[in-house]
């Protein structure tokens, strides 16, 4: 299992498409204040399409929660 750090909405797009492609489930790590490590949410391949919708209409261009401040997407595992 790899893990990859993501900074943009275009990368984790990418790492969507990466996913999809591979027919592949993929895990996003969400960081969020008073945690001392990320949570991972993990996505079921069958789910990727509707799940990068949310997210891309929930998080801005910097992956920053657009309702919650100070929880943001830092990366993703395969």
């Amino acid at each position: 299992m790899k893990d990859w750090e993501l900074s943009t909405m275009e990368e984790l797009e990418q790492a969507f498409e990466q996913a999809m492609a591979a027919e592949a489930g993929l895990g996003v790590f969400v960081e969020m204040p008073g945690f001392d490590y990320p949570e991972l949410i993990t996505n079921p391949p069958g789910n990727l399409e509707k799940k990068l919708a949310y997210y891309k209409a929930t998080y801005d261009e910097n992956l920053n929660h657009k309702h919650a401040k100070g929880v943001c997407i830092i990366g993703y595992t395969l």
